[in-house]
């Protein structure tokens, strides 16, 4: 089954890649972007260049799609201000649209101390700001589900891969590989839940397919790779060829200089994800779907570093 999607936040890292396994999939795919990230759309797909602060055009971008996928996410800095804008002018514009709303959960609902294994049905008690952000924007897809938009929740961990920068594992953790050092944010015995993005975006299509089959308001989670910290140097190291040194994360001083340095205060904010061992539970997702779209972790973690031209050692960065 296919038909004509619209990506708000095309441009990001998820919606580029949401974009792109749409398109592949044989949908019509809309992507929206800032009139500056044009040039950086899934090729193949229609650039629709507007602010989605401008909440009345992203509204009539919308009509005439049947799936409306929500991959808007703004800095840090900014989400008290902008997190429930865009998923009202997401909400509003499936709801125009008579569409399918889809969106990417993550795992800040749940609080600290993380649950071990997140299944669908475990209570979510978040416990930072991000937390009760994100809590507060899937309740307004539910009450939105109750009153007729049919929308889809897919819960996934730490994104890595599918091209593009911005993540945990691009912008920390493989910065230094270049020079044989891996930052690593906490414990290298921890289990975190990293999810290959390339999967993730199938995934979506995947649901996309039987959207007309789900409950109302139906929420999934995607079981990546939970692996530790360990793993991950490790899985590094084989793809660089080399050994890698391990550096640790310095949250004593992002903490001390959060006050004065706003992101520093954010990041400091999702350090329990670190510490916290986790996984997430796919039963659900499986059920509808089937099989779950799943690269093994050894060629996921080498062909993130072969996007970022780093997977052999003595490689530089390539040219953006």
């Amino acid at each position: 089954m296919s038909g004509r999607i619209i990506v708000l936040g095309a441009a990001g890292r998820l919606g580029r890649a949401a974009a792109e396994a749409f398109r592949q999939a044989g949908w019509s795919v809309d992507s929206q972007v800032r009139a500056r990230s044009v040039g950086n759309v899934a090729p193949g797909t229609r650039a629709i260049e507007l602010d989605a602060n401008d909440a009345p055009s992203l509204v009539e971008a919308a009509r005439g799609a049947d799936v409306v996928l929500h991959a808007l996410n703004p800095p840090y800095t900014q989400w008290r201000q902008l997190v429930p804008h865009f998923a009202d002018a997401a909400i509003a514009g499936a709801r125009a649209a008579g569409a399918t709303l889809m969106f990417a959960g993550n795992l800040y609902n749940y609080g600290s101390p993380l649950p071990a294994l997140i299944e669908d049905t475990t209570a979510m008690r978040p416990t930072t700001r991000k937390g009760r952000l994100r809590l507060d924007v899937e309740e307004r897809m539910r009450a939105a589900a109750a009153d007729g938009v049919r929308t889809v929740v897919l819960r996934a961990g730490d994104f890595y891969g599918g091209g593009g920068a911005g993540s945990w594992f691009d912008r920390m953790i493989a910065k230094d590989v270049g020079a044989g050092r891996v930052t690593y944010p906490g414990p290298l015995d921890c289990v975190h839940e990293w999810t290959y993005l390339p999967d993730l975006a199938a995934a979506f299509v995947r649901l996309a397919a039987v959207r007309h089959t789900l409950p109302a308001f139906a929420r999934f989670g995607f079981s990546g790779h939970a692996v530790t910290g360990r793993e991950l140097v490790e899985a590094i190291a084989r793809a660089r060829g080399t050994p890698m040194r391990t550096a640790a994360m310095p949250w004593p001083m992002l903490r001390l200089l959060g006050p004065f340095v706003p992101i520093f205060r954010e990041l400091s904010e999702t350090s329990y994800l670190w510490r916290e061992p986790h996984r997430i539970d796919g039963t659900r997702l499986r059920a509808a779907i089937g099989p779950v779209p799943h690269t093994p972790f050894a060629a996921a973690s080498s062909a993130a570093l072969e996007e970022l031209g780093l997977r052999r050692a003595g490689a530089g960065r390539r040219r953006q």
